[in-house]
């Protein structure tokens, strides 16, 4: 196998000038919030004078994993209504993305149609706003404290029993207190991420030839099998990467399945869900995906190793018995509704930092046992947990720049800094 050199894009305009410079080849593992975000950054970001090829690893394909299946719900707010770690700019980009998505969708009837999971929706995104009923004195504390020093582009509002009934009849306050959140939303990950990929194809259609997106429909035992044919990898596997030969064990990531339910009220029953009400979080979240149609979720086992998408007719009746009586208590009308599939997804959870929960990125060319003495070749993004639909935009744009770039230096110090606590050395 040859051997490439490491080049990187902005040491000097000498190594933009060479001649006959052959494209750079990435490879990205995994095609969902993470690798996908990654591809197209990389797409976008790289300078105008050089050429790239971006190869997106995923067996299964787009949105294949855990991504996939998830709630959905986009807010940048921690569970107590704290503004998460960067929320600001980890909205704005993740906005920014679902626009270049939905551009995309809307230039393709292909698109449009998809080859997503139909039970799970046929919208991309629903801007209908997300509620959250006050179930407890100390959270209604909090998150009113928290309210006041919220997001201008995604506001909390609290109102009283009677505006949240407004939304959603029947929905039961027991401190007669909500948290409203108008610019919140819900997407489906599957046709946001088929959109999002199909974005990065125009991109590189549009290039005249300077880049080239390709989606292979491969697994990757071993990274090494790629060293010397790209001159760099992203590894973005989610909890998959805890498999990989070199990485097994050696990231501070547990693993949680969770089951995410389909609910559906039959035609029969009187009234329906309004088709302008929000979303809610509680206990037991529900993702509205219209009048008739929801998601509620999730559950949550520590430590599983499954990480298929299907779910057992046991699994699926544990997870109801588990989530409708958390999802009653705040919407009692829940009860009318039918079973009507389930879905669920491994997910790679980081360890709480004085920050929160945040993702795990950095070079791990040491850890895989890459070559010595070149340049970063072997990166990882992982550990987005359960926002990974709120991370992925912001955190793909900064570690393209920095494999581009081939500087681990770019990326903040609060999400490398796992490498210090495992005693790893860049």
């Amino acid at each position: 196998m040859s051997y490439v050199f490491p080049r990187c894009l902005v040491s000097s305009s000498a190594s933009i000038s060479l001649p006959n410079r052959p494209p750079l080849r990435y490879a990205v593992l995994g095609a969902g919030f993470a690798g996908i975000s990654v591809a197209w950054h990389l797409l976008k970001d790289c300078p105008k004078e050089l050429s790239l090829s971006v190869d997106v690893y995923d067996e299964v394909g787009i949105g294949g994993g855990a991504s996939g299946v998830s709630g959905g719900l986009l807010h940048p707010y921690s569970p107590k209504g704290k503004l998460l770690w960067h929320g600001g700019e980890c909205w704005r980009e993740c906005l920014e993305l679902l626009s270049v998505a939905e551009t995309a969708a809307a230039s393709s009837s292909d698109a449009e149609k998809g080859d997503c999971n139909q039970s799970f929706g046929d919208f991309m995104v629903r801007r209908r706003g997300i509620l959250r009923p006050a179930t407890n004195a100390k959270t209604l504390s909090l998150m009113t404290d928290n309210a006041r020093n919220c997001l201008a582009g995604c506001v909390v509002e609290t109102i009283d029993k009677d505006v949240a009934q407004s939304l959603v009849p029947n929905l039961c306050l027991p401190l007669n207190s909500a948290f409203y959140l108008p610019g919140a939303m819900n997407v489906n990950p599957q046709r946001y991420l088929q959109a999002l990929f199909l974005a990065c194809q125009n991109s590189a259609s549009e290039s005249l030839g300077r880049t080239n997106i390709t989606l292979v429909k491969q697994s990757i035992d071993n990274v090494l099998e790629l060293e010397g044919e790209y001159d760099a990898v992203v590894i973005c596997l989610g909890s998959k990467v805890n498999f990989l030969p070199g990485l097994t064990g050696k990231l501070p990531l547990r693993t949680c399945r969770g089951v995410i339910t389909h609910l559906q009220l039959h035609e029969s029953v009187r009234g329906s869900y309004p088709e302008a009400g929000p979303s809610i979080l509680s206990d037991a979240w529900l993702a509205v995906q219209g009048p008739r149609d929801l998601h509620m979720g999730s559950t949550w086992e520590w430590q599983s190793r499954n990480y298929s998408p299907d779910v057992s007719a046991e699994e699926a009746s544990k997870a109801l018995a588990e989530l409708l009586p958390k999802a009653s208590a705040v919407y009692p009308d829940i009860d009318k509704w039918e079973f009507a599939g389930a879905r669920a997804g491994l997910r790679a959870m980081p360890p709480v930092t004085s920050h929160g929960s945040l993702p795990l990125l950095g070079c791990v060319d040491q850890l895989v046992g890459a070559a010595e003495g070149g340049s970063c070749k072997f990166w990882v993004f992982g550990g987005l947990g359960s926002r990974g639909l709120l991370y992925h935009g912001w955190l793909g744009k900064l570690i393209a720049k920095a494999v581009l770039c081939c500087k681990e230096e770019l990326l903040p110090s609060e999400l490398t800094s796992w490498k210090m606590n495992n005693r790893v050395k860049s």
